[in-house]
């Protein structure tokens, strides 16, 4: 087995950023390893307009280490309420890049989301018209559905009812858990793809009570069971197009992980590459790490791929126990614990 790889950058296709000193502190780690980010648009308040977008990649510029090369792609947010001419509009002066759908109190900062995808109809026909990608965050907020469950049931209500309604809007299954999801994405049509994150490929639901409740391993769509985590291992690394990079690092600080009613999120911003590497090693895939990290995704969103290449060689690193961000602290995932990969360069 190769000791070296060397590969086109990879860009991220599912991010959080934050913004503020958190902002500060987590970019310099996806700078250091990817070229180009979707940066997801749940601030408070949302992203939801082409001026707040652009507000917001300048604060992301302003906040880059000195010599950095890194794109922000940016997203606006999806609401009941949203103008298609607004989508329009920032997608022609180069704002938006794709939409982000929120169910409603499904997640993070979700409250302003979508109650009801047959509000959002008029602005899916625009985005479908302009080719401009819809990403969904798969999950019902039903609370009578079990958690474990939500995904599944997204697809059948919504997202399968929708593809055959729209079938030429671009649609990202964004952090894909399930098998049903990876079947879904896999027998659909041209225009559906998904992310998958770094941290699904290594944990399934046990990690989080894993010898009482681990709050860092806590995130949305929840880790689900070893058959899944099997089957997105066996996506993503199957060198099928639809299936690329997007690591979903949704840094918290620590005290609101570690709270009596948690935050849903795991920063894997740190290591994600190196992790992801790890993944294709033990798969016996390395060959196919670079068209999941760095060609898939650009091809979907129409985009060149990057030139500059960069290089990962087996060693060890420790990733940090804890990350400073302002007066906050972040814990990272698998924090503490050494990676087999190091990126060289």
């Amino acid at each position: 087995m190769s000791d070296e790889i060397t590969l086109r950058r990879p860009d991220d296709w599912h991010l959080h950023l934050r913004d503020g000193a958190m902002l500060t502190a987590v970019l310099p780690f996806t700078a250091r390893q990817f070229a180009r980010a979707i940066v997801m648009p749940n601030l408070l308040p949302p992203v939801t307009t082409a001026a707040a977008a652009e507000a917001y990649r300048a604060r992301i510029r302003a906040a880059l280490p000195a010599g950095a090369e890194f794109t922000p792609l940016m997203t606006c947010y999806l609401t009941d309420g949203t103008d298609p001419d607004e989508l329009a509009r920032g997608h022609r002066a180069g704002i938006f890049t794709a939409v982000k759908l929120y169910p409603a109190r499904a997640t993070t900062n979700s409250a302003h989301g979508v109650t009801d995808i047959a509000r959002t109809e008029k602005a899916l026909e625009r985005m479908a018209l302009l080719g401009l990608p819809l990403l969904v965050h798969g999950e019902v907020s039903d609370p009578t559905i079990d958690i474990f469950d939500r995904e599944a049931v997204f697809i059948d209500r919504v997202l399968a009812p929708l593809r055959r309604r729209l079938p030429e809007l671009k649609i990202v299954l964004e952090h894909v858990t399930t098998r049903d999801a990876v079947a879904f994405v896999a027998d659909a049509g041209p225009n559906t793809a998904a992310t998958i994150t770094a941290h699904h490929l290594v944990i399934n639901r046990n990690a989080i009570f894993a010898g009482g409740i681990r709050p860092h391993m806590y995130c949305l769509p929840i880790a689900k069971r070893e058959e899944h985590r099997l089957a997105l291992r066996r996506a993503a690394t199957s060198g099928n197009p639809k299936f690329f990079l997007g690591t979903d690092s949704a840094p918290h600080p620590a005290a609101d992980k570690e709270a009596a009613c948690g935050c849903a999120g795991i920063f894997t911003a740190p290591a994600a590459l190196e992790i992801y590497t790890q993944v294709f090693a033990e798969e016996n895939a390395l060959d196919r790490l670079e068209a999941f990290a760095s060609l898939n995704g650009p091809r979907f969103y129409g985009l060149p791929p990057n030139e500059r290449r960069i290089t990962l060689r087996r060693g060890i690193s420790r990733i940090p126990e804890r990350v400073a961000a302002g007066a906050a602290e972040l814990v990272p995932f698998l924090a503490g614990e050494d990676t087999a990969w190091i990126l060289a360069g």
